[in-house]
């Protein structure tokens, strides 16, 4: 089955997207160029039929086959546990943004169930481990800025424990996206000294950017950066 998916994915490589992919993941290699949307279909497939073999397969070569395990995960029909499970063993594959981003977003049974995956990420949260870090912050900005979770949220993502310059992106993309949802709450973290100037500096950033922020909210962040 892995050889079999391989040759569909050398066949559906573009050295165009290739180059671009490349780009936009320095230090990753055995890029292929296979397009977003032909993975997902490939993915779907694959989860159609017997999935855990292609999932479970160490025999691993280039970054799509990587990132189609990941995807396969989130489209399997199973269980919320067999689900973390396979995650747990998936996750030290992961060494880049594009496999974990993608990865946390097909974890759509998140939403059925958050009790449960805000346990399951939380050592992931403690982790000094780059992209351990990444993808429990990604997952919180995904599926945990409400009104339940919004304060746990940033009390993790005002103090990452990763020095990781990934894990760091993540957790001021998180806060960003808290500071949309709840600006707030938000204002209070970024006001405090306990935060990372750096961190600040990276989430305040990402909130001036943001299309979901309207300029009055920009401008409060653009005020408090003077101050950093």
């Amino acid at each position: 089955m892995v050889s079999e998916i391989r040759n569909i994915l050398l066949g559906s490589a573009e050295e165009v997207y290739r180059e671009f992919t490349a780009k936009l993941l320095p230090g990753t290699g055995n890029i292929l160029g296979v397009r977003l949307p032909k993975l997902r279909k490939i993915a779907r497939e694959i989860a159609k039929s017997d999935w855990r073999t292609y999932v479970e397969s160490e025999d691993m070569l280039y970054y799509e086959e990587i990132m189609l395990q990941g995807m396969v995960i989130g489209y399997a029909d199973a269980s919320p546990a067999e689900k973390l499970g396979l995650a747990r063993s998936f996750i030290p594959r992961v060494n880049n943004w594009g496999v974990c981003d993608s990865f946390c977003s097909g974890l759509k049974f998140t939403g059925r169930h958050p009790g449960l995956v805000w346990d399951f990420i939380q050592p992931y949260a403690a982790s000094a481990e780059e992209f351990d870090s990444r993808f429990a912050f990604v997952m919180m900005l995904n599926y945990f800025v409400n009104e339940e979770y919004i304060d746990r949220v940033l009390q993790a993502a005002s103090r990452p424990a990763s020095t990781g310059y990934y894990a760091a992106v993540a957790a001021a993309w998180t806060l960003s996206i808290c500071y949309v949802r709840f600006p707030e709450k938000t204002l209070v973290v970024l006001e405090n000294d306990g935060i990372d100037d750096t961190l600040r500096r990276m989430s305040i950033r990402k909130i001036i950017e943001s299309r979901q922020v309207d300029d009055s909210g920009k401008d409060l962040v653009r005020k408090l950066r003077k101050k950093v």
